[in-house]
């Protein structure tokens, strides 16, 4: 049957798949023994070869991994079978130590047949969950898919095998409990998840046995894989035994069951509990480097954790029956040729598969359908065949037993399922790159605190060194002011003794002749100089020696000055590699936060056409459109379910070429919201290929795309079409008949009232092509484009970003154009509608798309001299000298360094701020 695929709940997942397949290759003994052998005997086979091989985790106590194991259980005699068979010997007689049992024909006649295991009337629940079922929920465990099953007569003992919740005897708790209380054993609530669906199938219907009002769930098939699933069941997250056990007992008070002769309370309907089984896969993913790795090959190291998803499907079918031997009448009686025509099928579908048929007819029921992965497909299955002991229903027996037999010769190829848990990864990539921020912001903090201190340390060095040498200077000044007029005091009160000497001597000697007057005027005056020059001599070596030793302390501050200065430029030469070491930590951080939103970029585009794909699928299947068009909307629908890539451009190139563009276009008008979400995207599609946008704005497409985006008010709708006009925007005569049928205006509108991210991307996309047009910018400006970019920043989302930067640097290069041509003479549009501080802050952003058109469109407008002094005064020339000094692209770099050495006033600033270009 058809392999099992990646789909749970009916959701397929985007995530890469990683499946073994694994090969299966051993010889098995004789599938049948007779005691006495006869060329008629049903039970007699030739040897049959099997291939076989290894399983990664799971077990197989019996060396066959990849064919069906079936066991067959023995019901012991009930109340009834005692009094009507006491003079009859049981039918069966059963060996268990070497797995075979024989079926009487008479007294001395009987068959031999061979199992995987034979269990007595005396098996205990335990022993049969251990040899039937517990390798399967071990292989479910390690990633594989597992089905356990019970056939055989109405009342031997299945529902009691698979289904008994043992709530009064635990000792009878059935597989379905066991298996569960395994599972639970083995997982991580943390990292693990077990979630479970509980169905029925009633007259060919599948119905909810958790919700009884979902009585027809359809099965879906994956076009490609052939995988079943059932998107409409409940599925119930499992998280501790006791949830569980009530669950089951919700679900067998919905099972249909009826009294009959042979069974007061026969199901009539097949049960069908799904596990499914999320587990991680411990020591599969690679660690963290070490702190002195680079950081990139640290991110490149990290590998996305293994996921394992195995599903159990535990069968509980109903009981076949002879109507004859049952009593069944009235709905009774459908219900009973419901569960044998099921039944058929199902051994019809066994017969094909054991004699390798090039046909199985896993389509003649919905049974079969549902357990084509069980028998044939990639599934491990165990089947447990229950018969009963009375001679009366030898019939049943033997059918029953010949079922069994003919199941061992079917053989699964495994696969097992892992993934990788993109998610998980993203979250472990957010929590380091937050460990990572943290701890360079504290590093940060510590390299501020401790330049700051060495700062202020040195700075009170060097003004207490001034003020001393102020001081000194100041002591200096007035001790020599204090001694100079000292001496002038004391050379006045020479002067005036001298004075009064002389004056004295006059009167006492003016008796005596002139001869003696000129002689003694002549000789005093001489010896009194002399002695004054003596004394100004002394007062002036005095004078001198004081300031050789004034000089001498002036020398030694401005030594202590000189030293103070060295002092402050091994500080200052220390911040510099601080700084230097900073701006190294900040490009390792810039580059590992661009790899990171690189991946989280793929991430979520992933998960993006994962929910795409799995929205298609949900409304493939619906809605119709009455008249002529209904071949051509299950077309486009059909085109919107196929594959993506080349197949899916073909496919809607050959709608294109059948139906025609009229009627694409029409349906755009369609009453119903699926119809014109289809024929948008298919309109969408073609106007990728630049051969059909002509043909599409000829035909009246661009109007009817820019009146969904006025009239409409589903987001889907909007994000399609503007992503369509955007396709058409990219050709120049378009961009003008946009701007004509007012789409800036209508563009502006969808970008107010959009809240989803990739509606914002579309129509910033469209708006950013028309920001290309010389001849559109002033239009564009007065009917609000620039406002409407700038407006879409509120979004955050790196694709939005990047669109609107490029609006931007699109905006800037036809200006730039314009001023060097001469048509332009003012200030930027941009500017004035305030573009420059969202510019000037994301000009170094950590996504390259952004920062790429954000370094562009600083360039552009540096090179029209009348923006100079806005861009000074609103901090891009500082990022102008970062671009031409760090930019990445030598280009850009070029482009900046020019425009720099070019504008006067950015070369007057720069002379200003002693800043090198």
């Amino acid at each position: 049957m058809a392999a099992s695929g990646g789909y749970r709940n009916g959701t397929h997942k985007g995530n890469m798949k990683v499946d073994r397949l694994v090969s299966l290759s051993s010889a098995t003994k004789s599938s049948s023994l007779k005691s006495k052998p006869s060329p008629a005997s049903p039970a007699s086979s030739g040897l049959r070869r099997n291939s076989t091989g290894s399983v990664g985790g799971a077990k197989d106590d019996a060396g066959v991994p990849g064919r069906v194991r079936v066991a067959v259980r023995l019901r012991p005699r009930n109340a009834e079978e005692l009094v009507a068979d006491a003079d009859f010997a049981d039918c069966v007689e059963l060996q268990p130590e070497l797995k075979r049992l024989k079926l009487r024909k008479n007294n001395w006649d009987s068959d031999t047949y061979e199992f995987d295991e034979v269990l007595t009337e005396f098996a205990s629940q335990k022993r049969v969950y251990e040899v039937v079922a517990k390798p399967v929920v071990e292989s479910v465990l390690d990633g594989y898919n597992g089905t356990v099953m019970a056939y055989g007569q109405t009342g031997t003992g299945k529902t009691y095998t698979l289904g008994r919740l043992g709530e009064e005897d635990t000792a009878a708790r059935g597989i379905m409990v066991r298996a569960m209380e395994d599972i639970l054993a083995e997982i991580s609530p943390e990292t693990d998840s077990v979630s479970v669906s509980y169905l029925q199938l009633y007259m060919e219907t599948i119905q909810d046995l958790l919700d009884p009002t979902n009585d027809n769930i359809s099965i879906m098939e994956d076009p490609k894989t052939g995988d079943v699933s059932l998107p409409g069941a409940t599925l119930v997250e499992i998280r501790d035994q006791r949830s569980f056990v009530e669950l089951l007992r919700l679900g067998e008070a919905h099972r249909f069951a009826a009294n009959t002769k042979l069974n007061t309370e026969s199901s009539r309907s097949h049960a069908i509990l799904m596990v499914h089984v999320k587990k991680s896969v411990k020591g599969r993913d690679s660690a963290l480097l070490s702190e002195n790795c680079n950081s990139s090959h640290m991110v490149k190291t990290f590998k996305p954790p293994v996921v394992r998803k195995g599903k159990l499907v535990v069968v509980d079918l109903a009981g076949s029956e002879r109507i004859d031997k049952s009593g069944s009448e009235g709905h009774t009686l459908e219900e009973a040729k419901s569960i044998n025509l099921s039944l058929s099928a199902l051994g019809k579908c066994i017969n094909a598969l054991a004699e390798n048929s090039a046909h199985v007819p896993v389509r003649d029921s919905k049974l079969t359908r549902l357990l084509r992965d069980s028998f044939g497909g990639t599934a491990r299955t165990s089947l447990v065949v229950t018969i009963g002991p009375s001679p009366r229903h030898r019939g049943e027996t033997s059918s029953t037993i010949m079922f069994g037999q003919r199941a061992m010769k079917v053989e699964n190829m495994l696969k097992i399922k892992e993934e990788f848990d993109y998610k998980s990864l993203s979250r472990r990539l957010e929590i380091q790159l937050d460990k990572l921020i943290v701890e360079h912001e504290r590093q940060q903090k510590a390299f501020e605190d401790e330049v700051e201190r060495i700062t202020v340390e040195t700075q009170n060095h060097i003004s207490e060194t001034e003020r001393n040498y102020a001081d000194a200077l100041e002591k200096e000044r007035l001790k020599y002011q204090e001694d100079y007029m000292q001496s002038i005091k004391k050379l006045e009160e020479q002067w005036v003794m001298n004075q009064r000497k002389h004056g004295s001597e006059r009167t006492t000697f003016g008796l005596k002749d002139d001869n003696f007057d000129k002689t003694l005027n002549g000789v005093v005056p001489v010896a009194s100089a002399a002695e004054e020059i003596a004394e100004l001599k002394k007062l002036l070596q005095n004078e001198a020696s004081l300031r050789t030793a004034t000089e001498e302390e002036v020398n030694n501050l401005k030594s202590q000055v000189v030293q103070w200065k060295r002092i402050e430029a091994a500080g200052n030469s220390e911040i510099l590699k601080l700084r230097k070491m900073l701006e190294d930590e900040a490009h390792q951080k810039e580059k590992l936060e661009e790899e990171i939103a690189i991946l989280q970029s793929q991430l979520f585009q992933l998960s993006f056409e994962a929910d795409e794909t799995s929205r298609q699928l949900d409304r493939g299947g619906s809605g119709k459109v009455l008249g002529n068009l209904d071949s051509f909307v299950s077309q486009i629908r059909h085109s919107q379910l196929s594959d993506s890539g080349n197949g899916d451009k073909a496919s809607i190139a050959k709608l294109f070429e059948q139906v025609g563009l009229q009627k694409i276009l029409s349906l755009l008008e369609a009453e119903d919201a699926d119809v014109r979400i289809h024929a948008v995207k298919v309109v969408a599609n073609l106007a990728a290929e630049e051969t059909n946008q002509e043909k599409i704005v000829e035909a009246g497409g661009l109007s009817s795309l820019l009146m969904l985006l006025r009239s409409s008010e589903d987001e889907t709708i909007q994000r399609v079409a503007a992503g369509a006009i955007a396709n058409l925007a990219m050709n120049e005569t378009n961009q003008e008949l946009i701007m004509s049928q007012g789409g800036i205006s209508l563009l502006s509108i969808t970008a107010t009232h959009a809240e989803d991210p990739q509606t914002l991307r579309m129509v910033a996309g469209a708006i950013a092509n028309l920001c290309g047009n010389d001849k559109l910018q002033i239009k564009l400006r007065g009917e609000g484009g620039i406002k409407a970019l700038l407006g879409m920043v509120r979004c955050g989302h790196p694709d939005v970003l990047a669109q609107v930067a490029r609006g931007i640097a699109n905006f800037a290069k036809c200006e730039s154009r314009a001023s060097s041509q001469g048509t332009k003479s003012g200030r930027s549009l941009l500017i004035e509608d305030g573009a420059l501080p969202w510019i000037v802050q994301n000009a170094n952003n950590e996504a390259s798309p952004i920062r790429r058109h954000i370094e562009l469109a600083l360039c552009h407008l540096a090179q029209h001299e009348v923006n100079a002094k806005d861009m000074i005064s609103g901090g891009a020339l500082w990022e102008l000298v970062r671009i031409s000094r760090d930019c990445s692209r030598e280009d850009i770099r070029t482009l900046a360094h020019r425009t720099l050495n070019s504008s006067p006033t950015f070369q007057t600033e720069l002379r200003r701020l002693r800043i090198e270009c």
